[in-house]
Formats: structure tokens, sequence, C-alpha cells
């Protein structure tokens, strides 16, 4: 049975783990750990950068039928696969079933036209194991024994409305009595350019089963594009060796294998002439493995035996129960010299995975001591999706858009889009992807929670993810970062600086120092991206933020992104509350680093906390506009419509973007007080407003005093207690599993307006998302957002920091049951890694209504991180291996930890 982690002991290992270490090696540059790794694409298909076509779109100009059969320009993808650090030399596995159409070579998924709510990934696999530094992966597929439905999933996906639930590859039947293979992949590094492979296939049925299996080697194709100057790499065999040539860059490496089969090349080469009937200029391209396995066709492959492409073709006929194992070594050719030698035998392969799996368990125990098995599963499966979904991701814009000298030139006008102002955008890293198949491409504001979730893994993982698109490579020349690659300029939620912020406190609680020189380092970035939002956000030149996009999707009753018809704007309520977050934020980097230097950061300190004022005021009061977000009826922030004609009306779809407000929260100590005067806010705003003759009634609550604190907060505590009680209300915002991000109350009470030619209508929908706004594959209307809550958490730990026992409120709202902000907070990280755990009836919430995930022993302890989650029901919606951001959760995991063991002693 494949399961995301064995027992682990309970006794945490006393000496630092050599995961720990090799994690110094890498991050201190004394050995390359992370040269290889997991980092081949699942998807290069139907991406931004793959599209050159007229129109821009990418679906249709590069579908997944044409994936086996064309040479991608910027990247390579596979099935569950690894590649070097620059995607030059890659390695996965193939399948066939012996009734498949295609070779199974990566995984399928509909294109966004083709499915009801959008891309979505139809094949099966899971994320069981990972380290920091790759020296231990484990990933699962599961291969079914029938033909492969592709054409069904289709035809019924495209048959189903918004309002319907998708079809998935379990909805076929096809798993029925247990009719698939297992493949578990597990990658081992004995050194940093020494890694064994190990395939471990299982026959589940009780039937006997046939099975092809062709691990395979292939260069990334570098050298088809006209002025390259790259000449085409061959792999040869050296007696039953596989061996590659030194490229620019990355040495000569071999493969070996511990079986017996036959090796067959060809060339990483598009098929012209089944693809546009275009003769072919040699005669061994892509597809050739395909051609000679199905169709019979042996010429496909190169009899000569070499060339940019290479797979060992093993085929086994496996009795019921029966397990295969193959174990591979792919290392430097010229080892002997640099690692020794050791043979690839089965007992030397498998005493390596052994040690190597119980280093993981290690670190999993140092990092995250004394879990019960049931959290430890939980978090094992976060830490092993986050390593899975770091891809190889390659794109120069320039390029893109001038084209290749030996084919057609993309069309003109693609100079005259948003994306030609990111001309000078040159990615070439390592970047932890939103879902490694639906989303493989960077989202800046998904990053974020991404690395801190890291932080609880890797810290210096964490930072590099931190900081990577606000390197010159990225930004733009005003100092914008990218957004993500269908829309580099969209403006996403600013919380750079609060990831840098959470980053640093995480890793000085760890470490018991902090890395300034990374705080530091990030603040220097942050503030020209600062510049850029103030610059260019604040239209009205009223303190009063956009932002439009803003990462919410379809929150909003009409596209925030536009003025309507009659050219009406809306007034964001979360704008401005994001602004205020990010000026606060990095008020808190500023008084930390003023700790070593006070007299360099003093003036920065003033700033923001002028900043945030400033802030403040403009959300709370309608001084100089005549309306505020704040609705005194509803005790609730909403989006405002401001009409050409300058009257305004309230937007009043309870959502979450008007608690973005509550974010922007901290309290200093007196003694930080005392060190940076400016802290003492209240005493500025009193002078302030006595010069100006009016005082600053609207922010009264800004700089008062607490139990020997001073409280920085967007919301006055009048009114957190009106919007709390909305958001503990279970017929509201409070679901079983987290904070909704619609109220329930649209349940039955849908929203609509009329604003001259413009309707829209807005109602609570707990799943999928019901419009085809932004693509329609996400859905902010009620589900529950993990990353959302993680922030509206941390917000509430703030509160209670500053009012300790003496704001209590009622949780539920209603329940008579009155507890403070931590407990609250507590309450909630319970809801929502109860999506996660078993429940009394022995089911995990995320899996939904499926009996086979529920009950069977071979699904029910596999975990997917789901990119969100039904708002009433918790089960997973949305994109299924949205690692990055979900997987913060294993950070409330151990903190609830923490807290258990605290009140324990």
């Amino acid at each position: 049975m494949a399961s995301s982690i064995e027992a682990i002991p309970t006794q945490p290992t006393r000496e630092v783990p050599n995961e720990i270490s090799r994690c110094e090696q890498r991050d201190s540059g004394q050995v390359q750990w992370d040269l290889w790794g997991t980092y081949l694409s699942d998807r290069q298909w139907g991406t931004v950068r793959e599209d050159y076509s007229a129109d821009g779109n990418a679906w249709e100009s590069f579908p997944f039928d044409q994936s086996h059969l064309r040479a991608y320009r910027w990247g390579e993808d596979g099935l569950l696969g690894l590649c070097d650090m620059q995607g030059m030399l890659c390695f996965a596995p193939a399948l066939w079933n012996g009734r498949d159409l295609i070779l199974k070579e990566r995984l399928f998924g509909l294109g966004n036209p083709e499915g009801n709510h959008g891309e979505d990934i139809k094949d099966t696999m899971y994320h069981l194991a990972g380290t920091p530094t790759g020296s231990y992966s484990k990933a699962l597929y599961r291969y079914p024994q029938e033909a492969f439905p592709y054409q069904r999933l289709r035809d019924e996906n495209q048959s189903r409305t918004r309002e319907e639930r998708e079809f998935e590859l379990v909805d076929t039947g096809i798993f029925a009595n247990n009719r698939f293979f297992d493949l578990e992949v597990e990658y081992v590094k004995a050194e940093a350019e020494d890694l064994v492979i190990r395939f471990t296939i299982t026959n589940h049925s009780d039937e006997p089963a046939e099975l092809h299996l062709l691990p395979s080697l292939w260069y990334r194709n570098t050298w088809s594009w006209g002025d390259s100057q790259n000449k085409r790499p061959n792999l040869r065999l050296k007696g039953e060796t596989l061996v590659s040539e030194a490229i620019s860059g990355l040495g000569a490496y071999e493969l070996s294998c511990s079986e017996k089969g036959t090796w067959l090349f060809t060339n990483n080469e598009t098929n012209s002439e089944v693809l546009w009937g275009q003769p072919l200029t040699q005669p061994y391209v892509k597809d050739a493995f395909h051609r000679f396995l199905i169709h019979g066709q042996n010429d496909a492959v190169n009899p000569e035996q070499r060339g940019s492409k290479a797979a060992l073709h093993l085929h086994r006929n496996l009795k019921a129960g029966e397990c295969w194992v193959v174990d591979l070594r792919l290392r430097r050719h010229d080892h002997k010299k640099t690692t020794g030698t050791t043979p690839l035998e089965t007992n030397v392969c498998a005493n390596l995975i052994e040690l190597r799996r119980q280093e993981w368990k290690e670190h999993l125990e140092w990092i995250a001591p004394g879990l019960n098995d049931e959290d430890r599963a939980i978090h094992a499966a976060a830490g092993a999706g986050l390593f899975w979904c770091r891809k190889f991701y390659n794109w120069y814009v320039a390029r893109w858009l001038r084209g290749d000298s030996n084919t057609a030139r993309p069309p003109e006008q693609r100079w005259q889009t948003e994306t030609a102002y990111w001309r000078t955008l040159r990615a070439q890293n390592i970047i932890s992807m939103p879902d490694c198949w639906e989303y493989p491409y960077f989202c800046q504001w998904d990053l974020m929670f991404h690395s801190v979730a890291f932080a609880e893994f890797d810290p210096g993982e964490a930072k590099r993810q931190c900081r990577m698109l606000r390197q010159a490579n990225y930004t733009a020349i005003n100092g914008q970062s990218p957004a993500y690659e269908w829309a580099l300029s969209d403006a996403n939620p600013p919380i750079g600086a609060w990831a840098a912020l959470r980053i640093f406190q995480i890793s000085r609680r760890r470490k018991g120092e902090g890395d300034y020189s990374f705080l530091r380092a990030s603040l220097r970035e942050l503030l020209l991206e600062y510049g850029w939002w103030t610059n260019r956000n604040d239209r009205n030149g009223d303190n009063l933020f956009e932002g439009g996009f803003l990462g919410l999707d379809n929150i909003a009753i009409f596209d925030r992104r536009y003025p309507l018809k009659d050219g009406s704007r809306i007034e964001q309520s979360d704008g401005t509350a994001w602004m205020g977050l990010l000026s606060l934020n990095l008020l808190q980097t500023t008084v930390i680093l003023a700790e070593e230097d006070r007299e360099e950061y003093l003036e920065l300190c003033g700033r923001f906390s002028r900043d945030f004022s400033s802030l403040t005021y403009a959300l709370n009061s309608s001084s100089g506009r005549g309306y505020v977000n704040w609705d005194e009826r509803d005790g609730f922030y909403y989006d405002v419509l401001k009409r050409p004609d300058g009257s305004t009306d309230y937007l009043r779809t309870r959502s979450i973007s008007g608690l973005i407000p509550l974010l922007a929260v901290t309290s200093f100590d007196a003694s930080s007080v005392k060190t940076i005067p400016s802290l003492d806010i209240r005493k500025s705003l009193r002078k302030l407003g006595e010069e100006r003759g009016s005082t600053f009634d609207a922010i009264s609550h800004l700089g008062s005093w607490h139990r020997n604190r001073v409280l920085f907060s967007i919301v006055p505590p009048t009114r957190l207690k009106r919007i709390l009680k909305r958001v503990f209300d279970e017929d509201e915002f409070l679901s079983p599993y987290g904070i909704r991000s619609l109220s329930k109350i649209h349940e039955s009470n849908p929203y609509s307006y009329q604003q001259g030619d413009d309707f829209a209508s807005i109602s609570y929908s707990p799943a999928d998302s019901p419009v085809a706004m932004f693509g329609g594959n996400s859905n902010w209307r009620g589900p529950v957002w993990i990353p959302i809550n993680f922030l509206l958490i941390e917000a509430l730990q703030k509160f209670g920091h500053y009012f300790g026992e003496d704001f209590k409120i009622e949780f539920p709202t209603g329940s008579g049951q009155e507890m403070t902000l931590w407990e609250i907070s507590l309450e909630l990280e319970k809801r929502i890694v109860g999506i996660f755990r078993r429940d009394e009836r022995q089911r995990r919430a995320f899996n939904g209504e499926v009996d086979l995930f529920q009950k069977n022993p071979l699904w029910r302890d596999l975990f997917l991180f789901n990119e969100y989650f039904h708002g009433c029901n918790g089960s997973g919606v949305g994109a299924s291996h949205q690692t990055g951001w979900t997987a913060i959760v294993a950070k409330m995991i151990t903190q609830l930890q923490r807290w258990q063991t605290n009140n324990q002693n």
C-alpha cells in the first residue's frame, strides 16, 4: 500500500540531522546539493511561453495532442521526472499498458476551453516525500490497466455546465476492482551528482496484467531555434550503460539499470510531417518510441543507437499483487575521479534508499517534534508537495517577442501588448509553482505564501523564493514585480514584505538568531516595489488604492479591473487595506533592523509610521471625498461604486475583501516606542491635528496604549467587534472548515446591482466557479481559501496579543461561549487542519463524497492539497496539487502542537 509516511520514532533525534548539514553545505556553496532535483515540469504545453500563434490562444496553439510530437521551445515535461537546475538533461519514466493509444509520457488534463471549470488535471498522482536538498524524493502515479479514457473525459466535461461539478477519472469507474498499477518513484542522492532511482510497480488487481516501462533520458532542445550556437548533443551506449555528452554548464553523465532490456534512440525533434505535412529534416523525431512500441514501426528508432533522446524498453507480465522493482543510477561519467565507484546492486541501492528514507523522517522530527501519527502524515505530505512543486522555469520575453530566425515570426501586434513592456524579463530559475500541473508558472502572491510555507521546512529555500521575483532580471523598470505569465502587469496583493518578515521571524525562532542580511536585502528590493505602488495605484491622490485584480479573481459583483460602461468606477475596500498592511510590515521590518543600526533606519521608521496613519485615515474617513468604505448601517467594509457625476453607492456584497482591513494590525512594546519616537503615533497625530486646526477623530484609536503596548491597526476596536460578529457567525462566514470567502447569507439572499447598462448578480457558491471571470477555474464566492485564513488567524493573534483577556467575543456567534481572540485563532486552525484529519467517521473532508477515497485502504491515507475547499463540507476544489499556499497548513499544525505542549507543561 502506498502511504505518505510510515511510522516515525516518537523520540526526537538530538543530534543535528544529516539533512540539516546538507542544507548548510548547499547554502554556504560548499556542495551543490540542489544541482539535480524533481524540477522537470509536469506540463509545458498550453503555456504562454510556448505560444507563437497569431491570436495568442495558448491552449489551441500547443494542445496536449501535440505534446508527444512537437519539441518544446522553453522547457520540457514528463511523468514525475527530474532534471538539472538548468533543465538541460531530463529523466522520467514512460509507461504503456498495452491498450492506450499513446505512451504515458506525461500527465493528462484538460485545457482551459475543454473543462467546464477551466484547465484541470485528470491523471492521478500524489507527492509522498521530499527533502530540501532532494536527497530523498518519492511520488506515486496510479496507472489504469484499461485504456485511458481521454476522449470520454473531454466529451463529458465539455457537455457539463458551470453549475455542475467536474467529471473526474474516478467517475469513469476505471479504478474498480483495483485494476491499476502503482508506480512509486524514488529519487535518492548518494552524492550531489550521484543519484539512485527506484521504480516500484505493483499490480493491484486480482488478475495478471502486462506493463511496458521505459526509463527515458533526453536533452532539452536548445539547438533548433535558428541562431543558436548550440549543437545537438548525443546519448550513446558504452556497454550496457547510457552515456551523455558534456554540454555547456553540465558534465557528462551515465545511466545504468539493474534490468536488461532494449535501448531505443531518437532525437528530441518535432515530427513536422505528422503535424503540418512538412518533410522531416532528419528521420528520428520525438514520438519515435510511441510509434515503435504501439504501431510496430521499427524504423522509427535509430539503429545506430545514438540520439538526443533514449529509453530502455522493459516489459513484464505482472501476476496479481506482484511488485516489480527496477533500480537505476544516474551519475557523473567521471565518477571514479570524484566519488569513487559503487556497483549498481540491489542491496547497495536498498541500503542507500533506507538510509535516506530514515534521514527524511529524522528531518521531519527535527523541524516539527512530537506530532502524532495523523498530523505527521499531513505535515509530511505538505512538505513533499512543496518540494515536488519546485520546477525549472525558463522564459526570455524579448526573444519570445522576436521569435526564432528559422521559424515564422510572431505577429507584430505582440509588440503592442502589455507583455511587451516586460521585454527585459529573463527567467531561468527553479521556482515554486502554484500547482505543478494546473498552474506551471510563477504567480507572485502565491509565491509569497509558498515562501512562508517553506520556512517551516527549509529556511534557505524560503529566502530564495521570497526574493526571486524582485531581482533585476524579473522586475520592470518602474519597480513592479511580475504577476504571472498570462498577465505580467496585473497588480497582486503586496505581501512581499509580510513574507520576508515572517521568514525572518520563523528562522530566528528556530536558530535563535536573526538573518539581518536577508532582511536588509529584502527591504532594499521592497522599497522599489513600494514606490511603484504609491505612484501608480493611488489614482485620485487621496490615499485610496484600487489595484483591480488583487488576487481575488471573481470576488466582486463586477470585474474590478475595468470601469463600467457608463464610466463608473469601483473604489475597493481591500486595495487601501493591502497598502496599509504593506506599510505596516515595512515599519515592523525597519524597527527590527533599527535594533542593529538605529540611525540608519530611524527615518524610514518615521516614514512608514506616517504612511500607515495616512492610509488608516483614508479608509476610515470621508474627508475630501464625501464617502467612506465603512458602512455604519451594516458594520462592514464594502466596495463603493463611484459614478461620473460624483455620486456613490455601496456594493453590499459581504465578502472576504471587506475583511482585508483586519489584516493590517500589530503592536509595539514600550521599549520600542522609547527607542523609536515615531511609534508614539498618537502624540504625532495630536500635534499635527493642532497645526491643521482639526483633530483626527476617525482614527482616534491609532496609537492607543493597552497592557504597555501601542496599537497600530486600520480597524478601530469598536468596529472590530461588529465585523467579527459576522465573521464568527455560522450562517455567514464561519464554516466548519475555516472562514468562507463570501457570506453564506448570499445563498438565500443573492445580491444584484444595476448601473446603467451593466447588471450583475452574486450568490454564495461554495465550490466551483459559476462564472467565466478570470478563466473560471478559481472561485472566491464562497469556498474556504487557506492562505487568506492564515492571514486572518495571524491578525486575530496580533489583536489577541494586544488585548489579552480584556477582549472576548462569542465564538461561534450566538453560542453564548466567549473566548479571547488568541483562543479563537487556535479554534480556527483546528477547523482548517480538520480538512485533512480523519473525522469521527474516519473520513477526510478534502476527499469529499468519493467512497473509494474515503474507505479503500489503498486511497484513504493519500493527501491532495487543493487550491480551495468547499465552504460547507470541506471537500477539495480547484487545482488539486496547489501545495504551495495550501501547505501553509503545516505551520498551523506545528503551532497547535507547541500550544498543546506548552499547556501540558
